[in-house]
C-alpha cells in the first residue's frame, strides 16, 4: 500500500509540474528576422487602417501562426532588413517587382490546399501569365470576399472583349444585370478535363456535381438521366444548339430558324451518330418548305430527353 501511495504522489507531482512548468515554444530559427506587422503601420498607415477587414488579418488575430505565416510578413517576407534600410523594394518581397511565376508560388504557399485551385498551374490563365495579382488586389479590393481589384465582370471584360459584346445581345445570360457572375460557370483558377464535347475542351468551364455541365446548376429539369437520351445533349453538350453567353436568336440558339439546327445532325450522312450508322433524316411527310414542319419542337417537345417516347414527343 505504501509503495502504491508513493507512486501515486510521484505521478501527481509530475502532472502538476507539466501544467505549471515552462512551456516549450516551437523552434523557429528564422524568427529574429521577423519584426511583426505592427511595425509596418508606421510607414504604411493607409494599408494598416483597413487591414483588419482583410481575410488575411485572421493570421494576426489568431496569434498562433508562425511569424513567416502571419500578417504582412506572411506574404512580403521577413521585415527586419526592410526596416533597417528604412524601406525600399530591394529589401522586401515586392509583388510589383516579381515575375508572374514567383507571384503564383508565393500565394500558393498558403492557398495550394484549396481544391478549386488544384489545376491552377496548367490553366490557360497561368500559361498566359495571368496570375493572382492580375485580378486580385490584397490591400485595395472592392470586395472583401474574393479581394477582387474590380467588379468581377469588369475584370473578365478587360481581356475577354468579345464575350462582353455577347452579353449585350438580345438573348443573353444576365451577367451585366448582376443576376449571375462569370464564376457561376467558369473557374478562373483552372478546371480538370471536361466530360463533354469530345476533345473540344471548353474554356475553364467548371463542372457541376463532378462531371456535368454548369448549365445544369440552374436548368435542373434538363439533368436526367432520361430513358430516351438525346445524344446531342448527353455527348456534345448544350453548346451543340446554344451559345452560352448571348445570341441574336431566341433562347440563345445558334441559328435563327430552329429546323436548320436540327438538320446539322439529322441529314442522313453516313458514318455519323452514336453508332456510326448515320442519323436518319425526317420522313417524307416532313416537307421543309412547309412552315408547319420548321419548328421541330412543336411536336418533339421533350427534345432534351424523355422518359416516355423515343421520338421525344412527350
Amino acid at each position: 500500500m505504501r509503495v502504491r501511495s508513493f507512486t501515486t504522489i510521484i505521478l501527481f507531482v509530475a502532472a502538476a509540474w507539466a501544467q505549471s512548468g515552462p512551456q516549450q515554444t516551437p523552434a523557429n530559427p528564422t524568427s529574429p528576422q521577423y519584426v511583426g506587422s505592427a511595425v509596418c503601420k508606421t510607414c504604411h498607415p493607409d494599408v494598416w487602417a483597413s487591414f483588419y477587414k482583410n481575410p488575411h488579418y485572421k493570421s494576426i488575430a489568431s496569434g498562433t501562426d508562425r511569424p513567416e505565416q502571419t500578417g504582412c510578413e506572411g506574404c512580403h517576407g521577413p521585415g527586419k532588413a526592410h526596416v533597417e534600410a528604412r524601406g525600399g523594394k530591394a529589401t522586401i518581397i515586392a509583388f510589383s517587382e516579381l515575375a508572374p511565376k514567383s507571384i503564383l508560388n508565393n500565394c500558393l504557399n498558403c492557398h495550394a490546399k484549396d481544391v478549386n485551385r488544384a489545376e491552377i498551374r496548367r490553366s490557360e490563365h497561368t500559361q498566359n501569365d495571368v496570375v493572382c495579382t492580375s485580378c486580385h488586389s490584397i490591400h485595395r479590393s472592392v470586395s472583401t470576399k474574393a479581394l477582387l481589384a474590380k467588379k468581377q465582370a469588369d475584370l473578365c471584360y478587360n481581356c475577354h472583349g468579345p464575350v462582353r459584346a455577347q452579353f449585350n445581345m438580345p438573348s443573353k445570360h444576365r451577367v451585366n444585370e448582376g443576376v449571375m457572375t462569370c464564376t457561376d460557370c467558369h473557374n478562373p483558377h483552372g478546371t480538370p478535363a471536361p466530360t463533354w464535347r469530345m476533345s473540344a475542351r471548353p474554356r475553364m468551364v467548371d463542372q457541376a456535381l463532378a462531371n456535368e455541365e454548369p448549365c445544369l446548376k440552374c436548368h435542373t429539369d434538363k439533368r436526367g438521366p432520361f430513358l430516351f437520351e438525346h445524344a446531342a445533349v448527353r455527348v456534345d453538350g448544350c453548346e451543340s444548339c446554344h451559345f452560352p453567353h448571348g445570341s441574336t436568336n431566341a433562347r440563345l440558339l445558334k441559328r435563327p430558324v430552329l429546323f436548320t439546327i436540327c438538320l446539322e445532325c439529322h441529314n442522313g450522312a453516313e458514318g455519323f451518330g452514336r453508332t456510326g450508322s448515320g442519323i436518319p433524316t425526317q420522313s417524307s411527310s416532313h416537307n421543309m418548305a412547309d412552315p408547319r414542319y420548321r419548328n421541330c419542337t412543336m411536336c418533339h417537345v421533350r427534345i432534351h430527353g424523355s422518359n416516355a417516347d423515343p421520338q421525344f414527343f412527350r
